[in-house]
């Protein structure tokens, strides 16, 4: 490849992720500072509700980060010290993370070059290699719907033992069933840059009165009752710790950011999918670009737009050129087996997670968000093109 030298358009720059806070979400925000009320309480309470509606989820429970709602699961389903847990290499390092703090081991498995997620044989092949797994962890890559029950089938566990980390499938559907009703317990994120972004913040959908009680004790600090409930005119002061709980309580202030976000994630899902096609559309056909695969089954929620290059072009010179010429994109993610915290899970030797080793160097994720207009999508398109076709 070779870069263009050309003069620098004139377009103004394209950022990675644009976050959007809608009119709703800033009222929200007056509205709790007026009450002065501003830790966990009314709001908190009625974004649970709205969410667990919008997703279709028969309860739902905020927490202060999706990571913090992946420990707390895991924890809820009573697994062994050392209980082993597959995962997907190719994830964001705090779900491994959380597997590690809730005193459980990480397996990881190698994903399909086209999804980027395990696919059941390499589900299979790594619960295998681990001698069994007790649980799973199963990630729906840049909101693409992971199909759950094979792969628990696959890795030989029960849906009662499976976690779903949908920090980027708000919206994400698997068949006909959103994701956020079908496992134990799914977790997803309220950061800046997800769908419905708030800046943080995590929630925990179940069907299992007893999980989403875990959860909500085990979020502060395994305390029965908050701080809402004993300070109220009337109420006892009083209060019982039976387990070892974190401080993950998610603040009446992001409940009413989430609760004004959420009256337009649906036309936010819209823009994202119009997006999502147009880049199909200048994308698909030119040499050295590969564009997303869709899904056969199910609906993508399109949190990322994450494109594959040839192996013969530079990724990181295509990622130092785009931003020379105001385009700025990112990477989802460097295999945990490649950080120096996780190294020691690809097994002994070279190639035990060949899909994944040969995608870390060529996987780039675009700009993609719902404010991104179509004259940045085609600058974007149009530079992108300019590099990976040559001068």
């Amino acid at each position: 490849m070779t870069a263009s030298t050309r003069d620098l358009p004139t377009e103004a720059p394209v950022p990675f992720a644009l976050t959007e806070m809608s009119a709703e979400a800033r009222a929200g925000v007056a509205r709790v500072l007026d009450s002065a009320w501003l830790t966990t309480g009314p709001e908190v309470a009625a974004f649970e509700r709205e969410f667990a509606a919008w997703v279709g989820a028969e309860q739902a429970v905020a927490v202060s980060s999706c990571t913090a709602a992946i420990e707390l699961s895991l924890r809820a389903l009573g697994l062994p010290a050392g209980a082993k847990v597959l995962v997907s290499t190719m994830t964001f390092c705090g779900a491994a993370h959380a597997i590690v703090h809730a005193g459980l081991q990480p397996v990881l498995a190698d994903i399909d070059p086209g999804t980027l997620m395990p696919g059941a044989a390499s589900t299979a092949a790594a619960a295998r290699r681990a001698g069994g797994v007790d649980a799973m962890l199963v990630v729906h890559y840049a909101g693409q719907p992971a199909q759950v029950e094979q792969l628990a089938a696959a890795a030989g566990v029960g849906l009662e033992r499976v976690v779903e980390d949908a920090a980027h499938a708000v919206g994400t559907w698997v068949g006909e069933r959103p994701v956020g009703t079908i496992s134990a317990a799914t977790c997803f994120s309220f950061y800046a840059t997800k769908n419905l972004p708030i800046g943080e913040g995590g929630m925990v959908t179940t069907a299992d009165p007893r999980l989403a009680g875990y959860v909500q004790r085990a979020r502060l600090h395994g305390m029965d009752r908050d701080a809402w409930k004993r300070y109220r005119p009337g109420s006892a002061w009083r209060y019982e710790v039976d387990l070892v709980g974190l401080k993950a309580n998610m603040t009446d202030l992001q409940a009413a950011i989430g609760r004004g976000q959420l009256l337009h994630l649906r036309a936010w899902q819209r823009r994202r999918e119009e997006l999502a096609r147009r880049y199909d559309r200048q994308l698909a056909g030119i040499t050295g670009i590969r564009v997303p695969a869709r899904p056969a089954d199910g609906r993508h929620a399109w949190h990322l737009y994450v494109i594959g290059l040839d192996p013969a072009i530079d990724r990181d010179t295509v990622m130092r050129e785009l931003a020379r010429r105001g385009v700025s994109c990112s990477v989802h993610f460097t295999p945990l087996h490649q950080l120096a915290c996780y190294r020691h899970l690809a097994g002994p030797g070279e190639g035990w997670l060949p899909n994944a080793d040969a995608a870390a160097g060529s996987i780039l994720s675009l700009p993609l968000y719902p404010s991104l207009s179509d004259r940045q999508l085609d600058l974007v398109c149009r530079e992108l093109a300019s590099l990976c076709r040559g001068p």
